[in-house]
């Protein structure tokens, strides 16, 4: 029987403590025990996606988004292989992080602690479900999840399997729960339970993300649209610029780390655009330039467009890259840092102080030297998975694993001392 979203935040809140004392054996098994579940369901799993998917075709739903949704067997067992991950990693809780002796004796410490309750809103990507459970479920966490009607089927069908771990291993029912009402009121009002959550992490577009981070009254931890840029510098190595550029757009196109946006110096513009061109045509990347990248690429080709003003912000989530030539390294780092996203950007040159230059001065989460921005990932930095990727810069930037979902506290050791 569903439960109300208040009662399903008040057992959150309830056996919080609970869960945040359990021993780092019993969350590594239970973990475990979810991977395996979401495996022996995985036939179930199959068929609930599939009804979104065919939801998501009648309703005209992108290319890329229709892939971020998809769900098959290697998937789903990459779900699973990312708990198993998350279980082999070190248990942050507990970890002391600092331990001094004052003058006046006092021994202080600070340790590591579970931030609480975290409530993640996330549009249509059921691996989420698994990944977030798996980070806040290994930090002491308990985790209520809100996934979007896209993906409301699949998201239940996850959640039921794990469940199915939780309740053999008798952790406590808060620490895993999903909020199955798909209206935007339950949203508005899952995001000002305060009393009861103590951070909200919301993945998925700009207009989600906005609309958590200006209507929540609980604290929020910005994710990152990603208008993702890599800068072909004058010192580039063309050829390896071209196969990251590939990689970086066409590898999978509806998600954050994906690059939308080119920079390219124009001492190699002519000749570097309309190499990339030809190893994107087959993908019909459509390129949209300025004057210059226009006159390059050559304005007749099928693929090429004008850009707008609006272009150079996009997030487009799709086959279309904005292209921007620049005369020089200081001119391509303010593009960038006026219109990304603050998640990744990548140079690609083989001279070392203008990499240095580049690392220094682009304002990202993430910055790259010769290497495609599809890294920024939680997997890929050895943190067995991410709950988001930061594009903030207070408590938690960049792909946000276990260390991200935890907080400390002050232990104070002392032998009758009295302040003066």
């Amino acid at each position: 029987m569903e439960i109300s979203l208040e009662q399903l935040c008040e057992r959150a809140h309830k056996d919080r403590i609970r869960v945040g004392m359990l021993d780092a054996e019993v969350k590594n098994q239970t973990l475990m025990k979810a991977a395996d579940a979401l495996l022996a369901h995985e036939e179930e799993i199959l068929k609930e996606n599939e009804k979104d998917l065919e939801r998501g075709r009648q309703n005209h739903m992108p290319a890329g988004l229709l892939d971020r949704l998809a769900l098959n067997h290697d998937r789903i067992l990459g779900m699973a292989d990312g708990l198993r991950q998350i279980a082999a990693l070190d248990d942050p809780i507990g970890e002391v992080i600092s331990m001094k002796k004052r003058p006046n004796g006092l021994i202080i410490g600070k340790r590591r602690v579970p931030i609480g309750v975290i409530g993640i809103i996330y549009e249509a990507r059921p691996n989420v479900t698994a990944d977030a459970f798996g980070l806040c479920f290994k930090s002491g966490n308990c985790a209520i999840l809100k996934g979007g009607s896209d993906a409301i089927c699949s998201n239940k069908a996850v959640v039921a399997a794990m469940k199915e771990a939780l309740c053999e291993m008798q952790i406590p029912e808060g620490a895993l729960g999903l909020i199955e009402s798909t209206d935007r009121e339950t949203t508005n009002r899952f995001m000002k339970m305060k009393e009861y959550v103590d951070l909200l992490i919301p993945r998925g577009g700009a207009g989600l993300i906005r609309n958590v981070v200006d209507n929540a009254t609980i604290p929020v931890i910005e994710t990152g649209t990603g208008n993702c840029h890599i800068y072909v510098d004058q010192f580039a190595d063309l050829d390896m610029a071209v196969s990251i550029i590939k990689n970086a757009k066409t590898q999978r196109i509806g998600v954050c780390n994906a690059c939308e946006s080119i920079v390219v110096h124009r001492a190699v513009a002519e000749e570097f655009l309309p190499m990339l061109y030809q190893a994107l045509k087959e993908y019909d990347v459509k390129m949209r330039g300025d004057d210059s990248a226009v006159e390059c690429l050559g304005a007749d080709q099928p693929l090429v467009e004008k850009a707008t003003e609006e272009d150079w912000g996009r997030e487009y989530l799709d086959y279309i890259l904005s292209v921007k030539v620049v005369d020089s390294i200081d001119e391509a780092i303010a593009h960038i840092n006026k219109y990304n996203t603050s998640h990744s950007e990548s140079i690609i040159t083989k001279n070392y102080d203008v990499a240095q230059k580049f690392l220094d001065e682009v304002d990202s989460a993430c910055v790259y030297v010769n290497a495609s921005t599809r890294f920024s990932d939680g997997n890929e930095f050895g943190f067995g998975a991410e709950i988001g990727i930061s594009t903030q810069k207070l408590h938690a930037r960049g792909p946000m694993g276990l260390e991200a979902l935890t907080s400390y506290k002050y232990v104070i050791y002392g032998n009758g001392q009295v302040r003066p």
